[in-house]
């Protein structure tokens, strides 16, 4: 199938298919500084070899289990061996929206509500928006301001809150079943041409904050304790 390179990303290259898909390349190269491996970054900082692998099998595996739940996704097919993965077209909310759902008081949250809040305290699935722009710092956004600014529409925002409580309990679930306890989860989303909403990107180690017995474990270890047999 012939594929036109059209977006080169970060972590992933996107191509377009001539049968109206889109191909995602998973890279090994890895956001972080000096050096680090680091999600939060917004540059690439290293490369670590099997990232990309790892990425996409974790994607491969929650996709599906997401898609069986009657949650719609991008998600075609993946191709491990290429380190690719087929998906359905779909536009992005304004220019580019991170939908996170948390379980616990940490990172960035207890940075801004620490007066109120206890670190690691229990969250009820809390779901907050923020526009993807490196250079303000991926600002937060309220509904009322999505909806106003003509981002999205008041139904869209409530589908995609529940959905991003849905998807985050499978994810949960099946993590808890590791013995692993996630605490905050990113997402993306876009929509269809008919405007049905859909989880998009991926869902990876990367974009998970989980923890073991109260310790932190950092994506490349989750990875590898995710898929030990």
């Amino acid at each position: 199938m012939a594929e036109k390179l059209v977006y080169t990303g970060k972590t992933k290259n996107v191509y377009a298919l001539d049968n109206g898909n889109y191909l995602l390349k998973f890279k090994d190269d890895c956001t972080g500084k000096d050096g680090k491996f680091d999600p939060g970054e917004n540059s690439v900082g290293l490369t670590i070899e099997g990232v990309g692998d790892v990425n996409l099998r974790m994607t491969e595996y929650f996709f599906k289990k997401v898609n069986a739940a009657g949650i719609k996704t991008h998600f075609v097919k993946a191709n491990i061996a290429d380190t690719t993965m087929e998906v359905l077209p779909a536009k992005v909310f304004g220019h580019g929206l991170e939908v996170i759902c948390r379980y616990k008081a940490v990172g960035s949250f207890i940075r801004r509500y620490g007066e109120y809040i206890a670190e690691g305290a229990d969250l009820p699935a809390y779901v907050e928006m923020t526009f993807k722009n490196d250079e303000k710092g991926d600002p937060l956004v309220t509904k009322e301001a999505l909806v106003a600014l003509k981002v999205m529409t008041d139904e869209q925002y409530e589908t995609i809150k529940k959905m991003t409580q849905d998807i985050t309990k499978i994810v949960a679930d099946d993590l808890k079943e590791k013995g692993l306890d996630m605490y905050d989860i990113k997402f993306e989303f876009g929509y269809a041409p008919d405007g049905s909403v859909m989880l998009i990107d991926e869902i990876a180690s990367g974009n998970m904050r989980v923890y073991k017995n109260g310790e932190y474990i950092d994506p490349m270890t989750l990875s590898k304790l995710f898929f030990a047999k």
